[in-house]
C-alpha cells in the first residue's frame, strides 16, 4: 500500500465534505411554481465542483512546492506578520471582520476590501489590477445573485 501524499489527504478530506454538501443541497426544498433557476439549483452546482475539484486534486502530481510535507524554515524567520501562521491568523480575523462589516457596508464594499486587502497582504503589488480584478468580480457576483437569481444582498451604504 502507498503512503498519501498531501494533496491525495486534501483531496480525500474535500470530497467527503463535498458529498456531505451535496447530500444536504439535495434536500433543499424547490419552490412550488416553475422557476428557471430554483433554490436547490446554486448549492448543487457548488457541491459537485467542489466534489470535481478535490478529485483532480487527488491525481493531480505534487511538484517540488505543492507536495511538500514541511514548512520552509525561511518562512518561519521572516517577519512575524509574515510568518505562515500569522497569515492563518490575519485571514481569518480579516474573514470575521468581513462578516461584520457586510451589512453596514454593504456586499460590494464589504467584499471589496476584502478581496483587495488579502490580496494586497499576500504580496500582490499591482494595485490598480488588483482593484479592478477584485471590483469586477464582486459586481459580477453582486448583479448575478440580486438580478438573475433573486437573492437580496446587503446594499449598505452604495444606493444599489
Amino acid at each position: 500500500m502507498t503512503k498519501l501524499n498531501t494533496n491525495q489527504w486534501l483531496g480525500v478530506i474535500l470530497a467527503l465534505v463535498a458529498a456531505a454538501y451535496l447530500a444536504m443541497a439535495w434536500q433543499v426544498p424547490t419552490f412550488p411554481l416553475p422557476r428557471p433557476v430554483d433554490s436547490d439549483l446554486f448549492p448543487k452546482v457548488l457541491g459537485s465542483t467542489l466534489l470535481l475539484l478535490s478529485i483532480l486534486l487527488f491525481f493531480e502530481k505534487p511538484g517540488t512546492i505543492a507536495g511538500a510535507d514541511e514548512i520552509d524554515d525561511e518562512a518561519t524567520r521572516g517577519p512575524l506578520l509574515l510568518t505562515p501562521w500569522a497569515r492563518v491568523v490575519i485571514t481569518a480575523i480579516a474573514i470575521a471582520a468581513y462578516a461584520l462589516l457586510l451589512v453596514p457596508l454593504g456586499f460590494v464594499l464589504a467584499s471589496g476590501l476584502l478581496c483587495v486587502g488579502l490580496t494586497a497582504y499576500y504580496g500582490y503589488r499591482r494595485h490598480a489590477i488588483n482593484v479592478a480584478t477584485s471590483l469586477g468580480v464582486v459586481l459580477a457576483l453582486y448583479l448575478t445573485m440580486t438580478r438573475v437569481m433573486d437573492v437580496y444582498l446587503p446594499t449598505g451604504v452604495l444606493p444599489f
